[in-house]
């Protein structure tokens, strides 16, 4: 509340217009005139849809079971023993049946350890994304 100084130098308070406006309100309430209550600005949730949250949830179980298989893969990847002596063949075959096979350990080596990353490095964009969903 302001205050002002009359011209003798005595402040006084200037809350005479906040005394009247809340003796106007009581009046009128007592009279048993109708008041208007300030409406309350809240914020309304958004409706959701079932049929889009039931999508939604479907979108994040195949985000968690794509994660799930890159888990298994990567598994049996680490599980893979290749070794020097030839022991071990690396195949790829196509849909019309064309096979490349090589024994050759550094090339295994290789695929292997670029199919690893590649793997790991797609594990981890699959969990950033189950991290950030939102049902």
């Amino acid at each position: 509340m302001e205050t002002k100084a009359k011209s003798n130098g005595i402040a006084k308070r200037q809350n005479a217009t906040v005394k009247k406006e809340v003796q106007d309100k009581l009046t009128s309430e007592a009279i048993g005139k109708t008041v208007v209550p300030e409406k309350k600005v809240t914020a309304k949730k958004p409706v959701i849809n079932l049929d889009d949250r039931i999508q939604k949830f479907e979108k994040l179980r195949g985000l968690a079971t794509q994660r799930e298989r890159l888990t298994e893969t990567l598994n049996e990847l680490t599980k893979f023993n290749y070794n020097q002596d030839g022991s071990s063949s690396f195949y790829i075959r196509d849909s019309r049946n064309l096979e490349f096979k090589t024994t050759n350990s550094n090339l295994i080596k290789l695929v292997t350890t670029h199919l690893q990353s590649t793997l790991e490095q797609r594990k981890s964009e699959i969990e950033q994304q189950i991290v950030q969903f939102e049902l």
